[in-house]
């Protein structure tokens, strides 16, 4: 009997790709699984549910939903449960924190309420969850008996490091970016003080910040700034592989809602060839070695701003943490962990 894999996806793309869809999922078609993604739009599901034969063929199907269905998907699941072999919840966020935090923009936090008030449905057709971060796993622990975790996989390959070459034929200015969702607007207000004073005291660094309309005025208007808007996930993925920077920007503040996040942006920073500045708490505390693949910066904008100052001061040091950050990324982001979930073996 062939394994059929299908993911019904309410548009979470990044996350089905991260996590399965481009990371374990090749790994089981070539071990003769059925892999496939299906939209579950806003009409009913019969059209998808019509190409299924009863009986045999289902014994053998997964089904994967990350984060949530609309509403009549959910009600189809609850009467078709019974004929699927398995139901992974995916998720990679605290969506009852996002709701709550009054720092995250309105219709994000709107957004997410709709989507928490759906999540104990989804929770109770689950044979288990999986989960991008310990802490999130904890949370959910409190509303499931089998939760596990999956730390993002790398997808993007490994950049040659040129641009951060020093002496004769170095790159000026060096390139900054911050690369967040909107939903780190107010992480990235918490470190303007230090961007601003560089942006003004300095004219060897160009400050690339990709919110587009979204980014905040007193950053906009910062000397040697860019804003370009953010890119849909293929694109994204593309602009990735093909724009270098010298320093990434991953400020993470004390939330309820930050306290579920993954480590992703090391593994964001690294593909695109550059040393990151993080905040000094979870998730980054557990990958990143001060001074060794990055700096780990306090919540005051003046230790983010001495963080700046010493990877542009001393370009050797920043190449070298650049170079453990990627050979580290290869490390964490491994695919065998992926795999191994997904496969059952872990």
């Amino acid at each position: 009997m062939v394994n059929q894999w299908t993911v019904l996806s309410d548009g979470a793309q990044p996350t089905e790709d991260i996590y399965f869809l481009a990371s374990a999922a090749p790994v089981l078609e070539a071990s003769g699984a059925r892999v496939q993604r299906i939209t579950a739009s806003r009409s009913a599901p019969l059209a998808w549910w019509q190409q299924l034969r009863y009986g045999a063929e289902l014994r053998g199907h997964h089904l994967i939903v990350c984060r949530s269905l609309p509403l009549h998907w959910i009600q189809w699941l609850e009467r078709h449960r019974h004929r699927f072999v398995a139901l992974t919840y995916l998720i990679d966020d605290d969506l009852g924190a996002a709701a709550d935090d009054t720092s995250l923009p309105t219709a994000y936090r709107e957004r997410m309420a709709r989507v928490a008030a759906l999540q104990p449905r989804l929770l109770a057709l689950a044979d288990r969850v999986v989960a991008c971060s310990d802490q999130l796993a904890e949370r959910l622990r409190l509303y499931h008996g089998n939760v596990q975790v999956l730390t993002p996989p790398l997808l993007a390959p490994l950049p040659s490091r040129e641009h951060l070459v020093t002496g004769p034929g170095a790159e000026s200015p060096w390139r900054l970016g911050f690369h967040g969702t909107r939903a780190h607007i107010g992480d990235l207000q918490h470190i303007a003080p230090a961007l601003a004073a560089l942006q003004t005291e300095r004219d060897d660094t160009h400050l690339e910040i990709m919110l587009g309309a979204y980014t905040p005025a007193n950053l906009a208007v910062l000397p040697r700034t860019s804003t370009p808007k953010p890119l849909p996930w293929n694109e994204f993925q593309a602009y990735q592989q093909q724009q270098r920077v010298h320093i990434g920007l991953a400020p993470l503040w004390d939330s309820p809602f930050n306290r579920g996040k993954s480590f992703i942006k090391f593994l964001d920073i690294a593909a695109m060839g550059g040393v990151g500045i993080y905040s000094r708490r979870y998730p980054y505390t557990e990958v990143v070695q001060h001074g060794v693949n990055g700096l780990l910066a306090d919540d005051a904008p003046s230790a983010w701003a001495e963080c700046l100052v010493r990877l542009l001061d001393h370009p050797t040091d920043a190449a070298r943490m650049a170079a453990q950050a990627a050979e580290d990324a290869k490390h964490i982001g491994a695919c065998d962990k992926a795999i191994a979930i997904w496969q059952g073996r872990q």
